[in-house]
């Protein structure tokens, strides 16, 4: 009883904080602090003496360094007209499917995944480009919308993913391996819904304008080359990292030079670029950065009360089936995702989570991959789903039409956890043909 009063305390003041509109991470850090001073009876000494070796801890963190140089090379291409290539590459093959040009969303936000790793930059990044041009050629544009909220959280799934750096740290996994696992169930989402705009198109018609464009043999040679810098660019970061020629974090740095070189190539590299792009990647990492550090001082704190063992404790006394455990860690992260992003999801929930998992017999790889996809469901849901803010500031829609666009997404990720569920070897066959 007393764990759950605690417990409840600390999520009240948490969902107080956020409620009042206060940062994120400033949230944390004021919850952690009361938390340890007035339950645990910390003096702020040692409650600051804590907060030190985290940060200290977190930035000294070779593996963490990859994070700042996604993100960079994610400006780059964001600032330069790669991002408009990838949209006139895409259209000519889409075309002949039903929901034609729809279904840029989804590829658009798949290949950009593949060198982003941050959803709010995918989504940002195709949402610019698709959705005034799927407005203007008359698609339907709740759909347009739902479709890119969705898509766009495959930044967290397919690799380079910093939800999955995170998530490869602080479980103490192999990043490489985690990389590979994610490849097949991102592959398998973007089907999901691919599948499903070709459905609302047999369906309703009305969702795709009558006009097709005739397309010449020439067409699609020109947009190859609009692909080539994107797939390019993400040639090099995957292969090297599958290939052992780098790890995660110095083909983060490998991908910055690619992406340098690219827009050198293309004639578009400036110092001004250069600047921009840095400061946009600074203002990023920023922020990622101190709500993982502001998290696992929270994390730190709760596990001060015996929170995670009181928890971890009870759920284990249910002597749930795996199956049942799975879904009340479901419905746990579900809940998460109304109130946190991300990466505090990872970091806060991961001491409760991990070991129940490993405990049930869940392969740590397999359940890494399964947290990712919970956390992209928390960027699709309302009131702090990141990917609904990027959308709803593009579009100029209401927060509430773009959550009730992204709905049958939010399913169709729902779908795919219990695909994953059902079948483990989508996430687990790739790492263990690469790495045994």
């Amino acid at each position: 009883m007393d764990t759950l009063l605690t417990a409840g305390a600390t999520l009240a003041f948490l969902l107080l904080f956020l409620g009042l509109g206060v940062w994120v991470f400033v949230s944390l850090a004021l919850v952690a602090t009361a938390t340890l001073f007035f339950l645990h009876g910390m003096d702020l000494s040692r409650i600051g003496s804590i907060a030190a070796n985290i940060i200290y801890r977190y930035a000294s963190s070779w593996e963490l360094s990859a994070i700042p140089m996604f993100i960079w090379m994610g400006e780059i291409i964001f600032r330069t007209d790669i991002s408009a290539r990838l949209f006139r590459g895409l259209s000519p093959f889409v075309d002949y499917i039903p929901g034609r040009l729809l279904h840029t969303n989804v590829l658009g936000c798949t290949l950009f995944a593949a060198v982003s790793g941050s959803s709010p930059a995918t989504t940002a990044t195709v949402g610019r480009i698709t959705i005034r041009e799927l407005s203007d050629r008359g698609y339907d544009e709740r759909l347009s919308l739902g479709s890119l909220a969705g898509a766009g959280s495959l930044g967290l799934l397919i690799p380079p993913s910093i939800v999955m750096i995170v998530y490869g740290i602080l479980a103490e996994q192999s990043i490489s391996r985690l990389f590979a696992a994610g490849v097949l169930p991102g592959l398998m989402i973007a089907a999901l819904y691919s599948g499903y705009i070709m459905i609302c198109a047999k369906l309703n018609p009305a969702i795709v304008p009558v006009e097709r464009p005739k397309r010449r043999a020439v067409d699609f040679l020109i947009a190859l080359r609009d692909l080539a810098p994107l797939v390019g660019l993400m040639t090099v970061v995957l292969g090297s990292i599958y290939s052992g020629i780098a790890t995660p974090s110095e083909a983060a740095a490998v991908g910055v030079i690619a992406a340098i070189a690219i827009t050198a190539v293309l004639r578009q590299f400036s110092l001004r670029l250069l600047r921009d792009t840095l400061m946009g990647a600074l203002r990023t990492s920023t922020m990622v950065c101190s709500i993982l550090i502001t998290a696992a001082f929270m994390s730190t704190a709760i596990g001060y009360l015996h929170i995670p063992a009181d928890v971890a404790e009870g759920i284990a006394s249910l002597h749930l089936p795996p199956w049942g455990l799975l879904v009340v860690l479901s419905l746990f992260y579900l809940g998460l995702g109304f109130f946190l992003d991300g990466n505090s999801i990872v970091v806060m929930s991961l001491p409760i989570s991990l070991p129940l998992a490993l405990q049930a017999g869940f392969d740590p790889i397999w359940f890494g991959i399964y947290l990712v996809l919970m956390v992209e469901m928390a960027q699709v849901t309302p009131p702090v789903g990141f990917n609904l803010f990027v959308l709803q500031g593009i579009s100029g829609r209401s927060i509430g039409y773009v959550a009730r666009a992204a709905l049958p997404f939010f399913l169709l990720m729902l779908l795919g956890v219990a695909l994953l569920a059902v079948f483990p070897g989508i996430a687990l066959w790739l790492p263990n043909y690469f790495y045994g």
